[in-house]
Formats: structure tokens, C-alpha cells, sequence
């Protein structure tokens, strides 16, 4: 009776081991014809079997069925295949298709890429490019580069979905896009060129077109991923979700000025001023020459009632730079919020023609003191408003020659 069971077993295995090389002898005919279809209907009857194949024809069944789904177009599903041969043959130390499939992997991968760059720069189609930046990187997982590619591309395609799923991934495997650069300077432009190699690059500067060869190491983008992440959640709404992202990435670069303004940012979406301006004032003392956060922080406390101090943050942004026209604008608001408490006490005191007349001058104090500032934003970036409040000064002023030409601006801007 035992000898009977394992003479079945034995001829379940004959049959099925048959069967096998059945499928795979049709598989192979198929893709010789390039009946792919048919190809991958055998190998699919195949892959049924495939705990019973030895070894050489487990790398036989893979490399076919990389072949078969090439031939389909299913590039993902024929790399996976390609990609599976590849470890399997160098875990039982033999290259049999290996050097077959690993052309036709490089052929499928060029293909991909290219069609990726050519739909990013050249037709501007930059969902389309991100998937096949994305296919790409499933080609050949090696090359990372290219999934930050499709992460960067979604975002350009407001396709948030697809771009927060690329990016995560890129943080999963922490991914830091440091490369190395091979550098020269082309004689004819005076610009720094990237070579992409040693070699490269030493031919170059071998032609006489390029000089001072050197080597530059490119910054993590690890900090801007995170940034990235925070952005997109900041844009789907997701603001406490997006303000968790960027304070993760600071702990790990507590210095990274872009992280404190990205963070300051999401604070300006929640109303929350106080905490931008602490961001802000952490961010001046890494950057202390930076116009515009001595601007954000003079925005912050006109905001809060804080004019005296808003004044000396703007007038520090325009030391920094001397033609900040907005900088010259709010400085000149900021000095006119003075006006709102002396007409309060004009308005109390309209019988009191002393009272009254002492707080006219003052309001005109206020006035003149402004006037310089609105004067010199004016004449960088002139607009109705401007125009109107300096008609408005000069008329109080008494310029009666000034307030009749900004008279006729004005009637110009709104069209009379």
C-alpha cells in the first residue's frame, strides 16, 4: 500500500513538472512570435507551478515573463520579473539570462526616463512625467534620484496626492540627493558647469574650453523634503499635520533658516502672529542682514499696536536695503497710526479752539514725519493709495502746488 501512494506521488510530480515545461516551451514560442499575450497567458498557467520548478527553471520562467510583459508594454511588471532574475541567479551563482535581461531592463529603463525628460521640459506635461519618473524608479530602485523627480513633478502638477506619496517614501528610505559634482569653468561664459564625471570633466578641460577643474559636494535635500511635505499638508488643509512635519526636520537642523520661515508661514494660515514673530526673531539672529524679516517682524507689531516698535524693525529693513518701496510704505503708515488718537481728541474738543488748534499742529507733526518716507515709495512703485494719502497731506500741509499736481495723478489712476 506504501508503495503504491508513492508510486502516485511520484507520477503527480512527473505530470506536473511536464506540465511546466509545457508552458513555458509555448511562453518561449509566443514571445518568438511576438504574440505576447499568449506569452503571458502560458507563463500566468506557469507561475501556478512554480513552487515545483528547480532552479534553472525558475531563472527560465522569470526572464520569459519579463520578456512577455515588455512585449505587453507592462514595463512594472516585467522589471519586477527582470529584477527578481537578477538576485535569483547571483543567489545560486549562475548568469544564464542574466546578461540577456539585464540589456533589455537598461532598454525599458532608457525608454521610460527619456520619454519623463522630454514630457517635462519640452512638453511642460508634468503629470504625465511624474509617472514615468515614478515607473522609472520601480524599473531600477537603485537610481532614487528619480522618484524625487516625480515627487517634484506632481507638485507642479497640483497633484498633492501623488507628490505627499512621493515624498514620504523618499523620507521612508532617507533619501538625501548628496552627490558628487565634477566642475569646470567655460572659458566662453565664465559660468560653472557640472560634468556628471571625473572623466567627463577632465576631457574638457583636456579640449582647452574649460579651467579650474574641481569637485563639489551637493547639500542634503533632506531638510526640503520635509519642508515639501509640510507645504503640500499646508495646502490639503492639513495644517497641525503640516506644522508636526517641519518641527520634526527642525529638530534634526534646528538652523536651517527656510525651516523656521516655512513654519512661520503655517503660523501666519493659523492667525497665529505671536508665534511668527518669535519665529520671526529667531530667524534674525541666523540671518541678520535679511531685509525682509526685519519687514515680516515691523508687519507683526504694526499688527499688535506696536507702532514705535514696527518703526524701528522698518527702517532697519530699509538700511538693509534702501530701495525696499513696501518697507517705505508701512514706515509711513506706521508713523500716521499716531493720527488716530489726536483726532479722537480733536473730535472732544471742537469748542475748544486751543486745545483744538494745539492738536492740529501735532497731527501735523505726525504728518511730516511721515511725508519723506511715502514721498520716496511713491517714486519707486507709485498707486492710487499712495497718491491719495499724500494728496491728503499736502492738502492738510497747505502744499498747495504738490496737492494740485498729486490732485490730477489721482483723478488720472481712477479714470477722470
Amino acid at each position: 500500500m506504501k508503495k503504491q501512494v508513492v508510486t502516485l506521488i511520484v507520477g503527480l510530480v512527473s505530470v506536473i513538472a511536464f506540465a511546466q515545461k509545457s508552458e513555458l516551451r509555448i511562453a518561449e514560442k509566443a514571445i518568438d512570435k511576438n504574440q505576447f499575450a499568449e506569452a503571458v497567458t502560458a507563463i500566468e498557467a506557469a507561475e501556478a507551478l512554480i513552487s515545483n520548478m528547480k532552479d534553472k527553471e525558475k531563472a527560465k520562467f522569470y526572464f520569459l515573463k519579463g520578456q512577455a510583459y515588455k512585449g505587453k508594454k507592462n514595463y512594472k511588471a516585467a522589471a519586477e520579473s527582470f529584477n527578481y532574475l537578477l538576485k535569483f541567479e547571483k543567489e545560486i551563482d549562475r548568469d544564464k539570462y542574466t546578461d540577456k535581461a539585464a540589456p533589455m531592463l537598461n532598454d525599458m529603463i532608457s525608454e521610460v526616463s527619456n520619454r519623463g525628460s522630454k514630457l517635462y521640459n519640452e512638453d511642460q506635461d508634468f503629470k504625465n512625467a511624474a509617472a514615468d519618473f515614478y515607473l522609472t524608479y520601480l524599473l531600477s530602485p537603485q537610481d532614487t534620484s528619480y522618484l524625487f523627480n516625480a515627487a517634484i513633478a506632481s507638485s507642479q502638477a497640483e497633484d498633492y496626492d501623488n507628490a505627499l506619496k512621493f515624498y514620504r517614501e523618499l523620507k521612508e528610505i532617507k533619501y538625501t540627493g548628496i552627490a558628487t559634482e565634477y566642475i569646470a569653468t567655460s572659458k566662453e561664459t565664465g559660468e560653472i558647469e557640472n560634468f556628471g564625471s571625473k572623466q567627463q570633466r577632465d576631457l574638457m578641460v583636456k579640449s582647452g574650453e574649460y579651467l579650474k577643474p574641481d569637485v563639489r559636494v551637493s547639500d542634503s535635500k533632506e531638510s526640503d523634503i520635509i519642508k515639501n511635505i509640510g507645504y503640500i499638508l499646508t495646502q490639503q488643509g492639513k495644517t497641525d499635520e503640516a506644522i508636526a512635519a517641519i518641527k520634526e526636520a527642525r529638530a534634526a537642523d534646528p538652523k536651517d533658516l527656510q525651516l523656521i520661515l516655512t513654519e512661520a508661514d503655517l503660523y501666519i494660515k493659523l492667525d497665529q502672529m505671536d508665534k511668527f514673530g518669535e519665529l520671526m526673531e529667531e530667524a534674525i539672529k541666523l540671518d541678520p542682514t535679511n531685509p525682509n524679516l526685519f519687514f515680516n517682524l515691523g508687519v507683526v507689531n504694526a499688527n499688535e499696536g506696536k507702532s514705535e516698535r514696527a518703526i524701528g524693525y522698518y527702517k532697519k529693513a530699509i538700511e538693509l536695503k534702501p530701495d525696499y518701496s513696501d518697507a517705505y510704505t508701512n514706515l509711513a503708515i506706521a508713523i500716521l497710526s499716531a493720527e488716530k488718537g489726536i483726532v479722537e481728541e480733536m473730535n472732544k474738543n471742537l469748542s475748544d479752539f486751543k486745545k483744538y488748534d494745539a492738536l492740529l499742529l501735532k497731527q501735523k507733526e505726525v504728518y511730516k514725519n511721515a511725508l519723506p518716507y511715502l514721498e520716496k515709495s511713491d517714486a519707486m512703485k507709485s498707486d492710487i493709495q499712495t497718491v491719495q494719502t499724500l494728496l491728503n497731506i499736502y492738502q492738510v500741509l497747505e502744499m498747495d502746488g504738490k496737492a494740485k499736481e498729486y490732485k490730477a495723478k489721482y483723478d488720472e489712476l481712477r479714470g477722470e
